[in-house]
C-alpha cells in the first residue's frame, strides 16, 4: 500500500501504477481523482500538503504534490495533449503504453520513439489559467496558514531546516517545541522573510477537469502535481531560435511574445497540473470552508451561541477606532458584512456602500482605519485618491493582443475584498483623459458592481462583489448607498499612538473571534416572512402620510438593507419588528447628522 511519503512526494508514481491497472480503461482517470481526494480527508491530510502560499519555492521537491490558494487573473486558450500514447523500443520493437496526464512532456526514453499513429494516440485537452495570490491577501490568513501547516507537518529550525514530528501534535505543543529549540523572536523574522520571498508569486496551472466551471477573477484552491522542469523552456527556446518567422508553421501559431508570457521558464512561474480543484466562498482559515460537513455545522452553531458577546465587542473595539462614534462604528459593521446576494436585471442587492465623511485631512486618522480593517477582513485593498495615482494608474483590465494576455488593472480585485478609497488625500489639480476614465469606472464599480474590461475594439462588463467604503473630508464626489458624518467624542493628542494601543491592546484570540464573526455572517442565508414584508408596507406608507416629501423609495430601500445586516449581525436569519424598528431609528440619527452638518457649512446631503 502506498505510504504518505508515495502520494505527497511522489504523486505520479500513484497516477503510473493506476493506470498500469486500469489502462487503456479510460476508468483511470476518475480513480486517480477519488484517490486523492479520499486521502485528503484522512486525519487532517489537507495540512500536510505544502502550500506555494507558504513555502519557497526552492524548498519544495519537483514533481511532489502541492496546493496553492490563488484567483484566475488570465485564462489561455485551451490546448491539446497525448493523454494516452505509445512508445516503440527502437531496437527490441517491444511497446509500451504511456500516460501524458498531469506532464509536461510526453516521457519518451533515449532508446524508445513515440508511435505517431493516430490509432494508438488518445488525444485530450486542457485549459491553462494564470493564477496569481489574492490581491491584497491579509497577512493574517498568511501567518495563520502558515502556522497550520507547520504545526502538523514541521517545526522550523534556525537553518531552515525541517524537522517531522508526529502528526497528531497539537499546536500548543508545537509552539513550546519552538520556544525551547529557537528563539521565538527569530523564527517570526524567518517567517517574515519567508513570507516577502513569495509574496505576488503567480503560476501557471492546467485544469483537466470541469475547466469550464471555473471563471475570471474565481478564487481556487487547488491541489496538483508541482513542475519547475526547465526541459520545456530548453523546447520552448529552440522553437524560437529556430523559427525563421514570429509565426513559425502550422505546428506553432504563437507569437515568440505570446510563447513567452504563456511558457515562461519554471523558476519565476511554476506550472501545476491540477489533480483537484475547488472554488472558494472564502478565504477565511479560521472558518470551515464546506458548510454541509457536520463538523463545519457543529463549530457553526458553537459560535452563534455566543454571537451577542462578540458583537458587543466588536462594536466597543470600533467605537474606540472612530474617537468614541459608536453610531459610524455600528454602520461599518453592517458594512464589513454586506455583499452581493443577488441580482435583479441590472441591480445588485445587497451591496452597501459607505461614505464616512468628516474624516480630519491628510491625518493618520485614514490610514489606521484601514488597517484596522486590515486586521478584520481577509483580504482589502487602500486606494489613495490622489490627483497623481487618479491620472497614472491603470484601473480597468485591457487586452494585450500582441502577447495575448490580459494586463490586470487595480480593480481586478476578488470577490469579497474590501476596498477603501481614501478620499482626504485628494487636493486641487487636473484630470487628464485617464483620470477622468479612472473615477468613472469607480462610480461604475460602485453604482453597479460591475468592472469594464478594455478589448480595444469592445469592453465588456464582469461582475464583481466589492465592498467599497469611502472615507472623505466632506461628502464624497463618488456615489455611495450610505453617507456617515463622523462625529469624534475625543480627540486624542497623540493619533497615531492612539490608533496603535488600540490593537496591540486586543487579545489574538479577541481578534479572531471577530473574523470569524464577520466572515460568517456574510454566508448566512437571509428572509423576510410575508407577514413582516406586509408589516413594513404599511409601516411605510404611514411615514409616507406624515412626511411625503423626506421619505422616498430609496429611504426604503437602504432601511430595509440596514434592517437585513442589523439581522444578521445578531445571527438572525428573518427580519423581526424589533430589528425594523432599530434600523428606522439608526437611519433617523444618521440622517439627523447629515441635516446638523448641512446647517453648519450648507453642503448638500
Amino acid at each position: 500500500m502506498p505510504c504518505v511519503a508515495d502520494w505527497l512526494n511522489c504523486p505520479l508514481s500513484i497516477v503510473q501504477g493506476i493506470f498500469a491497472q486500469d489502462s487503456p480503461n479510460p476508468e483511470w482517470e476518475r480513480k486517480v481523482i477519488e484517490y486523492f481526494r479520499e486521502k485528503l480527508k484522512e486525519n487532517n491530510a489537507a495540512n500536510w500538503v505544502p502550500s506555494l502560499n507558504d513555502v519557497p519555492l526552492h524548498y519544495l521537491k519537483p514533481n511532489s504534490l502541492v496546493k496553492f490558494r490563488c484567483m484566475v487573473q488570465d485564462m489561455f486558450d485551451p490546448e491539446f495533449y497525448m493523454n494516452v500514447y505509445e512508445t516503440v523500443d527502437i531496437q527490441t520493437k517491444s511497446r509500451v503504453l504511456h500516460f501524458g496526464k498531469y506532464r509536461d512532456i510526453a516521457e519518451c526514453s533515449p532508446h524508445q520513439e513515440i508511435d505517431l499513429n493516430p490509432k494508438q494516440i488518445v488525444t485530450a485537452d486542457r485549459q491553462t489559467f494564470y493564477c496569481v495570490p489574492v490581491p491584497g491577501e491579509s497577512t493574517w490568513v498568511k501567518e495563520i496558514s502558515f502556522v497550520a501547516f507547520f504545526s502538523i507537518k514541521y517545526v522550523i529550525i534556525l537553518n531552515l531546516k525541517f524537522t517531522p514530528i508526529p502528526v497528531q501534535v497539537k499546536l500548543e505543543f508545537v509552539l513550546q517545541h519552538l520556544i525551547h529549540q529557537v528563539a521565538t523572536k527569530e523564527v517570526m523574522r524567518k517567517m517574515k522573510i519567508w513570507s516577502c520571498t513569495h509574496r505576488n508569486r503567480e503560476n501557471n496551472i492546467w485544469i483537466y477537469e470541469n475547466g469550464d466551471s471555473f471563471k475570471l477573477n474565481d478564487v481556487l484552491e487547488v491541489y496538483g502535481i508541482l513542475s519547475v522542469d526547465p526541459v520545456l523552456n530548453i523546447v520552448n527556446n529552440d522553437e524560437r531560435e529556430n523559427s525563421s518567422s514570429p509565426v513559425e508553421s502550422m505546428d506553432c501559431m504563437d507569437t515568440v511574445e505570446e510563447q513567452r508570457v504563456h511558457s515562461p521558464p519554471a523558476s519565476l512561474v511554476p506550472r501545476i497540473h491540477v489533480i483537484l480543484a475547488q472554488k472558494l466562498q472564502h478565504i477565511n482559515p479560521l472558518v470551515p470552508a464546506c458548510f454541509h460537513e457536520e463538523e463545519s455545522k457543529s463549530f457553526i452553531s458553537s459560535f452563534m451561541s455566543e454571537l451577542s458577546p462578540v458583537r458587543a465587542e466588536l462594536l466597543g473595539f470600533l467605537t474606540h477606532a472612530f474617537l468614541g462614534d459608536s453610531l459610524a462604528a455600528e454602520y461599518l459593521i453592517l458594512h464589513l458584512i454586506s455583499t452581493v446576494y443577488a441580482r435583479r436585471d441590472v441591480l445588485p442587492l445587497g451591496k452597501f456602500t459607505v461614505n464616512l465623511s468628516g474624516c480630519p485631512r491628510n491625518s493618520v486618522f485614514t490610514e489606521h482605519i484601514y488597517r484596522i480593517i486590515q486586521q478584520l477582513v481577509p483580504a482589502s485593498y487602500r486606494l489613495q485618491m490622489t490627483i497623481e495615482n487618479m491620472n497614472q494608474l491603470q484601473f480597468n483590465p485591457h487586452k494585450d493582443y500582441t502577447a495575448n494576455r490580459l494586463v490586470s488593472g487595480v480593480l481586478q480585485l476578488a470577490s469579497n475584498t474590501s476596498l477603501v478609497i481614501d478620499e482626504t488625500l485628494l487636493e486641487q489639480g487636473q484630470l487628464d483623459s485617464r483620470g477622468v476614465h479612472n473615477v468613472t469606472a469607480l462610480g461604475h464599480l460602485i453604482t453597479w458592481q460591475k468592472v469594464d474590461y478594455d478589448f480595444s475594439y469592445h469592453q465588456m462588463e464582469f461582475p464583481c462583489n466589492i465592498n467599497v467604503l469611502i472615507t472623505s473630508e466632506g461628502r464624497s464626489l463618488l456615489p455611495s448607498d450610505c453617507q456617515v458624518q463622523l462625529q469624534p467624542q475625543l480627540i486624542p493628542p497623540n493619533m497615531e499612538e492612539y490608533m496603535n494601543s488600540l490593537l496591540t491592546a486586543v487579545l489574538p484570540s479577541i481578534l479572531n473571534k471577530f473574523r470569524i464573526y464577520l466572515s460568517l455572517l456574510r454566508l448566512l442565508d437571509y428572509s423576510i416572512s410575508d407577514e413582516v414584508t406586509k408589516a413594513v408596507e404599511d409601516d411605510f406608507v404611514e411615514m409616507r402620510k406624515n412626511d411625503p416629501e423626506s421619505i422616498t423609495a430609496d429611504d426604503l430601500h437602504r432601511t430595509l438593507l440596514v434592517a437585513r445586516f442589523l439581522s444578521l449581525s445578531a445571527g438572525q436569519t428573518t427580519l423581526s419588528r424589533e430589528r425594523w424598528l432599530r434600523a428606522k431609528q439608526l437611519e433617523t440619527l444618521r440622517k439627523a447628522r447629515l441635516q446638523e452638518q448641512q446647517c453648519v457649512n450648507g453642503n448638500e446631503l
